[in-house]
């Protein structure tokens, strides 16, 4: 089998660390890299929560880089009230046994990205698009080099979690947002829209508790705190698990319903600071060169999920 070459870029996070579970367990990866960012929690954070769940999940053979620890051109802001003050949860943090690899992520998102056929690397981009802006910058030819960048990021007809129109990923960097989607990389986002349809409901929950692994331990307990904080500041019982979508389609992209269009980022008004503009029509658009999540099937998505993090990692 042809294994999809595959770099994540996150900033774990609780749903982070569902998504890294799903494709530590997923046979179909050839995971190069992960690749941390500041977003959820500072970047020494995020780098050794990837760490930590490498460690959980037997995938030392995956390398951790650390990556950009501010935005391009704002103040760092995090979101520690909905992933805990160290990012995940209740998972109590360790030191990991194996450092971080040598060398800055960017760097390495650009070496492994160039050293590989065009198109063959696909990205997963599940926190602030810092760290691939900055390599955009260096080396603009990646956005001919690299595969499809899946994205979680943005907000359409589902409005904002973080202000009223903007979605947390790409408020926490819009100026690299919009650097990305303006470089000519091949983007899909999946933003609320699609991510808010795919709910940790009681059942699914239970069902993951169910299995019995490390994997799906640690999964099961970062769907629990979501579910907690949600009830608590949103009135949700069934949490969305929003950065699962964009490795889930990479591996079934059936499971997605997907719109070509043109994706711009507000970068100017603090009111509205990190929107998400997405037109479909092609004559308005002046051409429909990204891809937006509308549907999901959940059902699917939390099968991957259980499979991934089972004994036998089917997928």
């Amino acid at each position: 089998m042809n294994k999809q070459a595959l770099i994540i870029d996150c900033d774990p996070g609780v749903d982070d660390a569902v998504a890294l579970m799903l494709a530590f367990g997923a046979g179909a990866f050839d995971l190069l890299a992960i690749t941390a960012v500041g977003g959820n929690v500072p970047v020494q954070k995020t780098a050794r929560n990837a760490r930590m769940l490498r460690q959980i999940a037997g995938r030392e053979d995956v390398p951790v880089f650390m990556g950009a620890d501010r935005p391009l051109r704002r103040e760092p802001a995090g979101a520690g009230e909905f992933h805990g003050a160290e990012g995940l949860g209740d998972l109590t943090p360790f030191e990991p046994e194996t450092p971080c690899a040598e060398g800055h992520a960017v760097d390495a998102l650009i070496d492994l990205v160039m050293a590989r056929p065009e198109r063959s690397v696909a990205m997963a981009v599940l926190g602030p698009m810092t760290n691939l802006a900055l390599a955009l910058r260096r080396e603009p030819g990646l956005a001919e080099r690299l595969g499809p960048v899946a994205v979680m990021g943005g907000a359409r007809s589902e409005g904002g979690n973080i202000t009223a129109s903007a979605e947390f990923n790409i408020w926490a960097d819009p100026d690299a947002a919009a650097e990305v989607l303006a470089s000519g990389c091949d983007v899909v986002l999946f933003g609320l829209d699609a991510t808010h349809q795919v709910r940790a409901t009681e059942d699914r929950i239970a069902a993951v508790e169910a299995i019995g692994t490390a994997m799906a331990d640690t999964a099961a307990s970062m769907m629990r705190f979501s579910q907690r904080i949600e009830r608590e500041i949103v009135g949700w019982d069934a949490p969305p698990v929003h950065d699962p979508c964009p490795v889930a389609w990479l591996l079934q992209p059936a499971l997605f319903e997907l719109a070509p269009c043109r994706i711009r980022v507000e970068t100017q008004s603090d009111l509205t600071r990190g929107h998400t503009a997405v037109e479909f029509r092609d004559a308005v658009a002046g051409g429909l060169p990204h891809r937006w999540a509308t549907a999901a099937d959940s059902d699917g998505v939390f099968a991957l999920i259980a499979a991934a993090v089972g004994p036998g990692r089917t997928i």
